[in-house]
Formats: C-alpha cells, structure tokens, sequence
C-alpha cells in the first residue's frame, strides 16, 4: 500500500511539474488579440495561430478588446475594419491603440482592397496592411517577421545600441528616437527603416534593402507610405527637417553626417 500511495505521489508531482512547465510556456508565448466581427473567420484566424503556438484572444467587436487590453495588453493585434455596425470600427481601434503605444504591432486583416483604405490604414500607424486574400502561410509568415524585429529590439547589439548622425539620435535599446532632443514617435516598422537610412548617411537603399531591414514584405506604395508618414513625423517636430531623401528610380537616402 506504502508503494501504491508512493507512486501516487510520485505522479501528483511529476503531474503539477508538468503543469507548472506548460503554464510557464504559455506565459512566455507570443500573445494576439484577434478583431473580427464574422464568427467563422474569426476562429479560422485563431486555430491557425494556435497551431503555430501563439496564444490567442478573440474579439468581435472594438469595445470588448479595448476593456481587455486595459488588464493586458497583447503582443500584436491584428485587426479588421468593418466591425459589425462599426463600418470604420477598425481605423478607430487602431487610432486608439496608437495613442497608447508607439510600438504595438498592429496589423490590417481586411476584405476592403483599396489603395485608399491601405494608406489610411498605415497613416494611422498600423505596421501592415493585408487583404483576406492572403494564404495562411503567408500570414504566418508576416507576423513571424513582426516578432524578430521585436526581438531585435530587445536584443541590441552593445556596438549599435546608440546611433547618432547630427540632430538624430538613435537608442536601439529603448527604442526611441530623437531629433534636435526631441522626441518622435515612431511605430516599429518606421523605427527600423529611420535606422536603416541613418546608418549609412548618404547611401541610397532600394526598397528591397528598405525592406530586408524592416524585417517585412512592403510593396512599393507601402514603403511609399510608410516614408511620408516618418517625414510628417519629423517634420512635426522641426518645420524645417529634409534629411530624407528621394532618389527617384532608386529609393531614399539620409541626408548628413
């Protein structure tokens, strides 16, 4: 009986070790907050996530995601427009997330394929801007190259942590940007394309280098995008800022030293 009960324990403690193990793997998954108002969607979305060992909340509508978010906010969110009778929820959600943080994912998953929705979607700060078109893999892929670019930033180099070329000051580090000690906010993908110009001043980078060092698949009307917005940022700052560069047929150089 002495064995029995001994193995009983043996078992309730390798079964709570277990438990403890898969509690600390869950906690140290990436987190996605998913806001889709079609049901069936929605769910397809967060099995596929699931499969690839993400932990998913899903939301159908932009106030339920707002109240949770204000206990935990999640590592990326990806989101559509029309949320239910909320034609414009999505953009709305986006503006208010990028309010509270400059360096929250946040990803466009939507049926609306204009050019006019994906540039006010990036306007609003939003790091992609994809079409339900796009395969699963695909998907998975984007968001895979999300999460390096975080980890890039939680990992800096010691010899590139700090970046100063003139008026601009880089800290990899922290993650924020300054120019003539003033501090511009920028999302992620903005962020890493500002230390890509920068870093060599005067060379020019091609889109394609633009995007290699975003650690993102952009287009040329995205990086075109992305660009005017990191410009009006600037410039917001000092009326006078022209150290982006237009190399028409090429791509953007950082002007100064």
């Amino acid at each position: 009986m002495r064995r029995g009960g001994g193995v009983s324990v043996a078992l309730r403690r390798r079964n709570v070790a277990n438990c403890a193990d898969r509690l600390q793997e869950i906690d140290l998954a990436k987190r996605i907050a998913i806001v889709e108002d079609e049901a069936a969607i929605r769910d397809n979305y967060a099995a596929a996530f699931r499969r690839e060992g993400y932990v998913v909340e899903a939301f159908e509508a932009r106030a339920p995601a707002l109240d949770a978010f204000e206990t935990r906010e999640p590592d990326l969110v990806v989101i559509d427009i029309n949320l239910k009778d909320d034609v414009e929820g999505g953009f709305e959600l986006c503006r208010q997330l990028r309010a509270r943080s400059a360096d929250l994912p946040i990803i466009f998953l939507t049926a609306r394929d204009s050019e006019f929705d994906a540039v006010s979607g990036l306007r609003l700060g939003a790091d992609d801007y994809l079409t339900k078109d796009i395969s699963l893999p695909h998907l998975m892929a984007r968001v895979a190259a999300l999460f390096r670019r975080m980890d890039a930033i939680s990992k800096p180099q010691a010899s590139e942590s700090r970046l100063t070329r003139g008026d601009l000051v880089i800290d990899v580090e922290r993650m924020t940007v300054l120019w003539k000690d003033q501090p511009v906010g920028l999302t992620l993908t903005e962020f890493w394309l500002v230390h890509a110009l920068a870093r060599y001043p005067g060379h020019v980078k091609n889109r394609q280098q633009l995007m290699d060092a975003a650690q993102a698949v952009l287009d040329d009307n995205t990086i075109t995008s992305h660009i005017k917005r990191i410009r009006r940022k600037f410039l917001a700052v000092d009326a006078g800022f022209g150290a982006i560069e237009t190399v028409y047929g090429m791509g953007y150089r950082w002007l100064g030293n």
